[in-house]
């Protein structure tokens, strides 16, 4: 069944791409101002998430579908597949007419069922040449050449630390053009799943050589030129430093496997939570040392299944590196998610201009915004329409997220076997004090990833 979107009012960053949308109230405790809101906070028509109980039967199930007359599109998380004590996650179709919140009111009232919610839609954010010639201010510091001070201070880690070639890292976005001629060295290759028509690690994916994309249920993560924010963020964690060519990563060589499932109307929750299980999941079957996952999106209302799905991953050590947004909002009164989750594996990522200024768009919080890093004017990896490797400038919190998320994976590299929680604090504890940031982050301070590499005893 192909979805029907709800019309969104949508703003254009600097590079065209699609910003974040305003968040909801949480769907949580629903008053009925909450379950009007439902109504009418972006989602796919005619669609909810339903999250039974672990030991669920067949005829409760059954009875339940017949009650508000929906039929299962898909089973989004099988029971049997969870490390958690929860049932299945199913995505029902409800009849046309029958409105969001009637079904959600009645449904969740059930004994059967742990919640129900509407499939919300997202939004994403959005001796090399760019180094050398001043471009990539995003990656230097204090001491570099040139020089930064609001930089990530990345270019003086590099005296020392480059490498993360043994480090893994998830891109649930867009899709990415692996053969980038600045991303090549760095896409993960499946060894546990060869092309072969045959789903050999009986992961429920048929060759997934390179990830998944969930938007278009298909191996294919990289489907022409609309997949340019999700290579624009896959260059700032991960391009090749050091060849001569375009841009450096936070990380000259690090393995990013894609989870792609913003696809041209954005993505839904359904996608979203397979994408994040998908990573968790291949950490868990083989055991991968992936650390951290890239999150330039968001948009939609509070949804329980997203936040389960991403503290699985935080009981499997990874963490959930999310973009604050581009709306100029305080996300402590204004929840933006999934920035705004209380996860304790997540860091939300504000945006900061080249002279330590927040961004007059991005989205800042006390409480819910962890620091700021570099998110305008930002020069990464894209592609062209001809599909041809290319370099482009983009602004906003999209942009900003990457460098923290490479910033992790570089002290992953340097600090083997640390913790989610480590790895969060190395980063959080060193940040630099920048006034534009005070009062309006947990930290109030910007990336510093040379200091993150050396906490918590840093010259």
């Amino acid at each position: 069944m192909e979805p029907r979107w709800h019309h969104l009012l949508l703003t254009v960053s600097l590079c065209a791409l699609v910003l974040e949308n305003s968040p909801a109230a949480y769907a949580q405790g629903r008053s009925e101002a909450a379950l009007s809101a439902l109504e009418r906070t972006p989602h796919v028509l005619n669609q909810v998430l339903v999250q039974f109980r672990f030991g669920a039967t067949e005829d409760a199930k059954e009875s339940l579908r017949g009650r508000v007359q929906a039929h299962v599109e898909e089973v989004v998380v099988e029971q049997e597949r969870r490390s958690d004590a929860k049932g299945d996650l199913e995505l029902w179709n409800l009849p046309p007419g029958l409105a969001i919140a009637h079904a959600v009111r009645d449904l969740e009232r059930d004994p059967s069922i742990e919640f129900v919610e509407p499939n919300w839609i997202y939004q994403h954010q959005s001796n090399d040449p760019y180094y050398t010639n001043g471009s990539l201010w995003g990656m230097y510091g204090d001491g570099t050449s040139p020089s930064n001070a609001f930089g990530s201070q990345a270019g003086e880690a590099w005296v020392n630390a480059t490498d993360c070639s043994g480090v893994y890292v998830g891109i649930i976005d867009e899709g990415l053009m692996w053969n980038h001629e600045d991303l090549a060295g760095s896409i993960w290759t499946n060894p546990f799943d060869p092309i072969d028509g045959i789903d050999n690690d009986g992961n429920g994916f048929v060759d997934d050589v390179r990830g998944w994309d969930f938007a278009g249920n298909d191996q294919s993560i990289y489907d022409g030129s609309g997949d340019d924010h999700g290579t624009h963020v896959s260059g700032t964690v991960g391009a090749r430093g050091g060849n001569g060519k375009g841009v450096a990563g936070v990380c000259w060589q690090v393995q990013l496997i894609s989870a792609k499932f913003l696809g041209r109307n954005g993505g839904t929750t359904a996608n979203a939570v397979k994408a994040v299980n998908y990573i968790t999941d291949l950490k868990i079957r083989h055991g991968l040392n992936i650390v951290a996952t890239n999150n330039s999106w968001g948009g939609g209302g509070y949804s329980t299944a997203l936040y389960n799905a991403i503290a699985s991953a935080g009981a499997a050590q990874i963490l959930f590196v999310a973009a604050a947004g581009n709306s100029g909002l305080n996300i402590d009164a204004s929840p933006y998610f999934p920035a705004a989750y209380d996860n304790a594996n997540l860091i939300s990522v504000a945006a900061l201009d080249k002279v330590g200024n927040l961004a007059s768009w991005s989205n800042y919080g006390a409480t819910r915004v962890d620091l700021g890093a570099p998110g305008v004017g930002i020069w990464s990896t894209v592609p062209t329409k001809k599909n041809q490797s290319a370099y482009s400038s983009c602004s906003g919190t999209s942009m900003a997220t990457p460098h923290v998320t490479g910033t992790a994976a570089l002290y992953a590299a340097e600090h083997p076997n640390s913790s989610a929680s480590t790895i969060k604090g190395a980063i959080l504890s060193t940040t630099v004090p920048t006034a534009s940031l005070s009062g309006r982050t947990v930290t109030g301070g910007r990336l510093n990833t040379r200091a993150a590499l050396c906490a918590p005893s840093c010259p």
